[in-house]
C-alpha cells in the first residue's frame, strides 16, 4: 500500500465498475506490521517482524491519508477506511487526517472480522475509538456466520472437508461443499472458527437459540446487529436461499422511527449469550491443535504464539 498503487488501483476500479465514483474504498490490509490482521491463531506483536522486506518501508499514515484526501476531493470516492485494522491503526488514521489539515478526509469506517465468537473489536479498544464521541466512524462486521459455523450446518454430518480422516467421504464434501468450509483453500484458512474451543461456543449458542425457538444463523445476525459498535452487518452466503433466509432475518433496525433503541433478541438471551461468552472471550484465537513439534508455527503455518 502506497499513494501510487491508492490512486492506480482506484482508477483501476472505476473503470472495471464503469461508474463515476466509489462510496466507500477500503485498506484490505494494514500498509504496517499488525498481528491484527493475522488469520491464524496469533495475536502476538512481534518488533523483529518490522524490519521484514515486506514492511521496511510501508506507507506512513500521513501518506494514506493524503492520497485517499485527494481521491475525495477529485470526487472519485465518498470515503475511504480500512480492513482487518485495529485501535491503533484508526486512532493514527484520524490523527494523520487531522495534522494533514486542509480538510483531508478522515477514514469514516473499518470493517473488521465480528461475531459471537469473535469479540476483539469491543474488547481491543476499536469500539472505544470508533464511538461518536471520539473518532466517529462506522464499523462494518464482516463473516458474522463464521465462515458459515455459525449456521450450524457443520455440527451435525461429517466434519468439513479439510479435517476429515474418512478420505472417500472428504472427497464427497468437496465435490458437493455445504460452503467455504468444505474446500481445501479457503477451508484450511478458516481453521480459526472450528476450532475446538471455538466449536465447543457454536455448540452451546446452538443449544441456546433452540431454547429461544429460533435458528443460530437468526441469533448470529440479530446478535451482530443489536451491538453499539455495528453500524452494518455484512451477509455472505453459499445460495440465494441462505441470501433470502438472512436478508429476511436482518431487515429489522436496532432503532425504532423516533430513535430510540429496540431489543432484537430477549434480555434473558443476551445475558446468556454472555455467559457463554465469558468462559473464552477469544476462542477463534483458541486451539488444542499445537503440536509439540510445530516448532513456533500454528494451524496454517502462522507464527506463534
Amino acid at each position: 500500500v502506497n499513494r501510487v498503487n491508492i490512486e492506480r488501483d482506484c482508477e483501476d476500479s472505476l473503470r472495471r465498475l464503469g461508474t463515476d465514483y466509489i462510496d466507500l474504498y477500503l485498506l484490505h490490509w494494514p500498509a504496517r506490521y499488525t498481528p491484527q490482521s493475522n488469520w491464524g491463531q496469533s495475536l502476538q506483536y512481534h518488533r523483529d517482524t518490522e524490519g521484514s522486506p515486506y514492511y521496511r518501508n510501508h506507507a506512513s499514515f500521513e501518506e494514506i491519508a493524503e492520497a485517499m484526501s485527494k481521491l475525495v476531493k477529485a470526487g472519485k470516492i465518498r470515503g475511504w477506511g480500512m480492513c482487518n485494522d485495529n485501535a491503533y491503526g484508526l486512532a493514527a488514521s484520524c490523527a494523520a487526517a487531522k495534522l494533514l489539515g486542509g480538510g483531508a478526509a478522515a477514514p469514516c469506517v473499518m470493517q473488521n472480522d465480528f461475531s459471537l465468537i469473535d469479540r476483539r473489536a469491543e474488547e481491543n479498544g476499536v469500539s472505544e475509538a470508533s464511538s461518536p464521541i471520539h473518532e466517529n466512524v462506522g464499523f462494518m462486521a464482516y463473516n458474522t456466520l463464521a465462515g458459515g459455523f455459525l449456521t450450524g450446518k457443520y455440527l451435525s454430518g461429517p466434519p468439513p472437508a479439510p479435517d476429515d480422516k474418512d478420505l472417500l467421504r472428504g472427497r464427497g464434501s468437496l465435490a458437493k461443499p455445504r460452503g467455504r468450509m468444505d474446500t481445501m483453500g479457503w477451508g484450511r484458512t478458516l481453521y480459526r472458527y472450528r476450532s475446538e474451543p471455538a466449536s465447543q461456543a457454536v455448540r452451546e449458542y446452538a443449544a441456546l437459540a433452540d431454547k429461544y425457538g429460533m435458528t443460530l444463523t437468526e441469533m448470529a445476525i440479530k446478535w451482530c446487529q443489536s451491538r453499539d459498535l455495528v453500524t452494518s452487518t455484512l451477509l455472505a452466503h453459499t445460495s440465494m436461499q441462505q441470501l433470502r433466509q438472512c436478508l429476511e432475518i436482518a431487515k429489522d433496525s436496532k432503532y425504532n422511527n423516533d430513535g430510540s433503541r429496540r431489543l432484537l433478541l430477549p434480555e434473558e438471551l443476551m445475558w446468556e449469550i454472555d455467559r457463554v461468552h465469558m468462559k473464552n472471550r477469544l476462542p477463534i484465537f483458541a486451539s488444542e491443535r499445537v503440536g509439540s513439534n510445530w516448532y513456533g508455527e500454528g494451524e496454517i503455518g502462522e507464527r506463534i504464539p
